[in-house]
């Protein structure tokens, strides 16, 4: 029991360190995520800015405008927020060191102290005569042998008193120079979100102009929306009417004429199938570069909050003269073509089918059986808002699939 008590100061004192580490790590760790969150979040900036938004005045434009600086608003908002917390995890940091710092200056204080009595004491008894009749004047020689322990001793403890107060001032200069680059960082970020609100509030008042001039037509931008919404309900119904034919055409290939709105899968569909389903949340891109233009879902109108729009996949925008690409291997299972409109690709990977429309070529026939990373045709770029915007959609048999769950970040 009394081995406990004698080491129970040691105990604490390792908890108290590995707690202290443990804190300093979450919050390193907590510093680089919101870092890595803030560069992708300035990184869509720019892509929007590249990619969807242009300051064009042509009538043909404004919806498009709205869209994308609506979304531009809302990325720039989680950029502001972000660069918060950055700025109070730091300011967190910033108090730590500070404390950190006044306690590492007591301690060498301290330290100077007791070394400053130890040095005088030794002055005082430093000649090797004193030292040499320290050790005569023993009474025997085990007390001898143990003054002379005791002088080794007491010169180590010297020493080792020494290199702790260079120790604490070596840390406390490192601990300083921390502090002045936080607050050099905490200085950056300060200026950043305030550049940043500037240019929410510039971006706010040009919605605000667009919302007037559509608004000031409102009949128009409501055909515009309907007529949009037809176009996308003829696809989706395109779509998913060539997924059922092809259901029935392969079924009735293995040799099942029942009707089903499943796949009935043979041995390699269902590998292919299983390998696609464990790749949730990795599998590639459509095209090779681009952002999320709309997400999958139900979502408000630009301009009049109280509308909603469904989409049955996800939007992306992606440069000029790219190529649609296929994000799994699997089989060509049909080539879309709508009249007055674009082409598209369905792609069967066991029960799994994704589809890429808004295509201006096509590179790939019905029946082509195809590698991940494939071109499967040119995505078209719509000449009057200078967009290139390509329509992707994912579905298992006959159901929907938010493809946002199954892209790598998407």
């Amino acid at each position: 029991m009394s081995s406990i008590k004698t080491y129970l100061p040691f105990f604490v004192f390792i908890a108290l360190l590995l707690c202290g580490l443990q804190a300093t790590y979450s919050q390193t760790t907590e510093q680089k995520n919101l870092e890595a969150k803030r560069e992708r979040l300035q990184n869509e900036i720019r892509e929007i800015n590249r990619l969807l938004y242009a300051e064009k005045k042509e009538k043909g434009n404004v919806l498009d405008q709205m869209n994308a600086l609506d979304k531009k608003i809302s990325v720039r908002q989680q950029l502001i927020r972000v660069t918060n917390e950055q700025s109070n995890l730091l300011n967190r940091q910033l108090n730590a060191n500070v404390r950190n710092i006044s306690k590492l200056k007591n301690e060498l204080t301290t330290l100077k102290e007791d070394y400053a009595l130890m040095i005088q004491k030794s002055y005082q008894n430093k000649s090797k005569q004193s030292r040499l009749m320290f050790l005569l004047s023993s009474e025997s020689f085990f007390q001898g042998f143990k003054r002379l322990q005791y002088m080794k001793q007491y010169t180590k403890f010297r020493k080792e008193q020494g290199e702790q107060i260079l120790s604490k001032t070596e840390e406390l200069n490192i601990l300083n120079e921390t502090l002045i680059a936080q607050r050099k960082t905490k200085d950056l970020l300060i200026a950043e979100n305030t550049a940043a609100k500037k240019e929410l509030e510039v971006e706010k008042k040009t919605q605000d102009v667009l919302l007037s001039t559509i608004r000031k037509n409102e009949s128009k931008y409501t055909a515009t929306i309907k007529q949009k919404e037809k176009e996308a309900r003829k696809i989706d119904r395109q779509i998913e009417g060539l997924i059922k034919s092809a259901i029935v055409s392969s079924n009735k290939k293995a040799g099942n004429t029942t009707k089903s709105d499943k796949f009935v899968l043979t041995p390699e569909a269902t590998v292919i199938a299983n390998n696609f389903s464990s790749n949730k949340g990795k599998l590639i891109w459509p095209v090779e570069k681009g952002i999320k233009s709309i997400g999958f879902g139900v979502y408000n109108d630009a301009v009049y909050p109280g509308i909603k729009h469904q989409n049955n996949g996800v939007i992306i925008a992606t440069d000029q003269g790219a190529k649609a690409r296929a994000i799994f291997e699997g089989e060509v299972i049909a080539v879309i073509s709508v009249p007055g409109g674009n082409k598209g690709v369905q792609i069967k990977h066991g029960n799994y089918i994704s589809t890429y429309y808004n295509l201006s070529s096509v590179y790939v026939t019905k029946g082509d059986h195809i590698k991940a990373k494939a071109e499967l045709g040119e995505v078209f770029t719509n000449t009057s808002s200078n967009q290139t915007l390509l329509k992707f959609y994912l579905y298992q048999d006959t159901s929907r699939l938010n493809p946002e769950e199954w892209i790598y970040k998407l």
